[in-house]
């Protein structure tokens, strides 16, 4: 699989200066926690859900969780469970189906083994489990059922716990939280893909909704919580982990209080009025504003609830030709004394040693989303795979 790969390969050559590179379920974790995007959550309980993988990785979605957990009713677990057993049967016929990454998030620790040996052979299609309200207690059991049951099935699985328990949003118990939740991950480091964000539980514990013209980062009691989690766990000496972003919940906007967040200038030059206009119409300024402050505060990819987010993360998750230039005169062996360069383009400084790490990030990113052509922005990137 590729980011971008349903574009056409003329399209594509446009586009790219570097193409993006391929990936598949048995990459390296680190290139893999880079190159989840935008992860599409979807109900366990659809009858029709390898209808719906298979459709969405023809769209560009390279990584799903199917949610055994808050999506669905506690009277609709049991049939969740056998509907995705039948669907990975269904998906294992598909000899020819290109699929993306697919999760499974659970409610307790013992679905854990029990859905894997439930799927028998296709756990070959599985590459991990989600796991909610994450804690260092309520964590372990977790992580611990992960490692039994990858043992028994040998299959490699990924872990992705979800950090959105009150503890982690109370400032008297916050680094306590976190100091734990870093104990827990780090003794199964190798199984850890990335951390998630679960800004909705966290707006919930003080009865907030956030409105689709502001993003996660106005709201300042999710901003603080992100802030830390960043801080104690996205750290970027080697001790980190991805960490996320957070869901964005809007897809359609009735009535607008504040003026649209989308500069006018980028679609006029592009010839994409229609496409700004599509965009704000369907909260999509929001979305881009948050992906671009998820970026700013350190977070890669975005967890999503509807198909039509998946575009945006992408698009803004390529590389630009300004960046990558950066990143390159940055990486050269010969700049491994330090110093100070002009950029490349003439507008900024360039000091080697602080801006290794970002040189280093940016370049993985470079590998899974690709390097944009000079000409190209992300309003050309939404364009073009909007209209494929």
């Amino acid at each position: 699989m590729r980011h971008f790969g349903h574009i056409a390969a003329e399209v594509r050559q446009r586009l790219f200066h570097q193409e993006p590179g391929e990936f598949n379920a048995d990459s390296p974790a680190r290139l893999l926690s880079v190159a989840l995007g935008a992860t599409l959550y979807s109900p366990a309980t659809r009858p029709r859900l390898a209808d719906d993988i298979v459709k969405q990785a023809e769209r560009g979605v390279v990584s799903m969780v199917l949610c055994l957990e808050d999506s669905i009713p506690d009277a609709d677990v049991v049939e969740g469970e056998e509907n995705l057993v039948r669907q990975f049967a269904d998906l294992s016929s598909r000899a020819d189906a290109a699929l993306p990454l697919l999760f499974i998030r659970v409610r307790t620790p013992d679905q854990i083994p029990d859905l894997v040996r439930r799927l028998g052979p296709t756990v070959r299609l599985l590459s991990g489990f989600v796991m909610p309200k994450f804690t260092e207690e309520r964590g372990i059991p977790f992580l611990e059922a992960l490692s039994g049951a990858e043992a028994a099935s040998g299959r490699r699985l990924f872990a992705m716990p979800v950090l959105e328990s009150p503890e982690l949003l109370y400032r008297e118990s916050r680094v306590e939280a976190l100091e734990g939740i870093l104990r827990a991950v780090d003794k199964y480091r190798d199984r850890v893909l990335a951390l998630r964000l679960g800004v909705t539980d966290f707006c919930s514990s003080y009865g907030l909704r956030r409105a689709p013209d502001m993003t996660a980062y106005d709201v300042q009691i999710v901003a603080s919580v992100i802030a830390d989690v960043v801080n104690m766990l996205g750290r970027a000496d080697g001790t980190g982990f991805t960490v996320t972003g957070p869901v964005w919940e809007y897809f359609r906007v009735p009535e607008r209080m504040f003026k649209p967040m989308l500069r006018t200038s980028p679609f006029l030059e592009g010839q994409a009025v229609e496409l700004r206009e599509s965009l704000i119409e369907h909260a999509m300024d929001g979305l881009l504003r948050e992906i671009s402050l998820d970026q700013a505060n350190g977070l890669l990819g975005k967890t999503c609830i509807h198909p039509s987010h998946v575009l945006p993360v992408h698009a803004l998750s390529v590389v630009s030709h300004e960046e990558f230039s950066d990143a390159a005169d940055i990486m050269r062996p010969e700049r491994g004394g330090g110093g100070v360069l002009r950029s490349a383009y003439t507008n900024k400084m360039n000091e080697v040693k602080p801006h290794r790490a970002w040189a280093e990030r940016t370049m993985l990113r470079a590998e899974v989303f690709g390097v944009a052509n000079e000409d190209v922005g992300f309003v050309e990137l939404l364009a073009a795979g909007i209209s494929d």
